[in-house]
């Protein structure tokens, strides 16, 4: 927590790779100097508060059905969020990679309108305290290799990798048309031996473009 009562407010909304899992264990997880959320908050400095919203296998509509993995639906519980951690000056929304499983079937544009009604429920939402919105800030998540062991297990990510290369442009279009900022750094970003979660390099590469955001605004 920042003591500071005049800090600007960053909310991290999204999934494992917010969370900080490390690739190819189970669950373990990045220590918080070497997370995205943890390295923005060393780059932004006493000026800023990140809070950290990261949750493993949170997808934005549906969620996740296995058992042990309740409340996974970004739309269920974002508001609830929101008033939390009100008032907040920017909320930056890294999620979409989960809705690229399988099961789900989803396309990319699909993927991209369910993100649309997040943000849009999060531009809505009034505060509490004062009359401004977030500025939201819409990370492209990084590409998906289907090649894995892990993402090809009950072939849980077959599709996904193409699914997530097109996820930029949609993503792109999302931003513009609801002004948001897009951070998109995808082709710097490398995923672990699981194909999913990044490696620490990304981590790095991922907070320096946020706060480089955060900073002109």
């Amino acid at each position: 927590m920042n003591i500071n009562p005049n800090a600007r407010r960053v909310l991290c909304f999204g999934d494992s790779n917010t969370w900080g899992y490390v690739p190819g264990t189970k669950s373990e997880r990045y220590p918080v100097n070497i997370r995205w959320t943890g390295v923005l908050q060393k780059l932004l400095g006493d000026n800023f508060e990140v809070i950290e919203e990261g949750l493993n296998s949170r997808g934005i509509v549906k969620g996740d059905s296995r058992p042990g993995k309740e409340q996974r639906s970004a739309m269920e519980y974002i508001l609830a969020c929101l008033d939390s951690h009100d008032p907040l000056d920017f909320v930056v929304v890294c999620l979409g990679a989960n809705e690229l499983k399988a099961e789900f079937n989803l396309s990319a544009e699909e993927v991209g309108k369910n993100l649309e009604k997040l943000i849009q429920t999060i531009t809505t939402r009034p505060s509490q305290f004062r009359s401004i919105v977030p500025q939201v800030i819409i990370i492209v998540p990084a590409i998906i290799n289907e090649l894995t062991d892990y993402a090809k297990k009950d072939g849980k990510f077959v599709g996904a990798m193409q699914k997530s290369i097109e996820l930029k442009e949609v993503l792109s279009l999302v931003a513009r048309e609801n002004n948001c900022v897009l951070v998109d750094v995808q082709d710097q970003l490398s995923t672990g031996v699981d194909g999913v979660h990044l490696l620490v390099e990304s981590h790095q590469i991922l907070s320096e473009a946020v706060s480089a955001v955060i900073v002109s605004h």
